[in-house]
């Protein structure tokens, strides 16, 4: 169970870990402007434009993940087939980022469905399970 719940953490740290880009970019974009960073934000093209999409995308994943984990340990089905679902999720999520920044839009896509599969599969099962 200690597994699903350090997936949880990470899954939740990953949206914050996912600014670290935006910030370089908008900084690069004559300084981080404080006073209005989502205006700022805005104007960025390119690989910061993407970086703030993957970022954004990171906490529009997490809420699926975050219900299928709870889910999972509230009915007990804390087995090692939920667990490797949980960590492919962390993983896919933090390829799908990097994906995001290379510009790699194609395997990104592909990326993105593996993710969203895993706290599916996870809620799924564990439906079929409580039945």
């Amino acid at each position: 169970m200690s597994t699903l719940i350090w997936c949880l953490l990470i899954a939740g740290l990953l949206p914050i870990a996912a600014k670290a880009p935006v910030v370089y970019f908008q900084n690069r974009d004559n300084g981080y402007d404080n006073h209005h960073p989502r205006a700022q934000q805005q104007r960025l093209t390119g690989a910061g434009a993407r970086a703030v999409a993957g970022h954004y995308n990171a906490y529009e994943a997490f809420p699926l993940f975050a219900a299928a984990v709870i889910l999972v340990i509230a009915t007990g089905h804390t087995g090692a087939f939920n667990q490797w679902l949980a960590v492919g999720f962390v993983v896919f999520r933090v390829f799908y980022h990097i994906l995001y920044l290379a510009d790699w839009d194609k395997l990104r896509s592909l990326v993105w469905l593996f993710a969203l599969l895993c706290p599916v599969i996870m809620i799924a099962q564990t439906a079929i399970q409580a039945s």
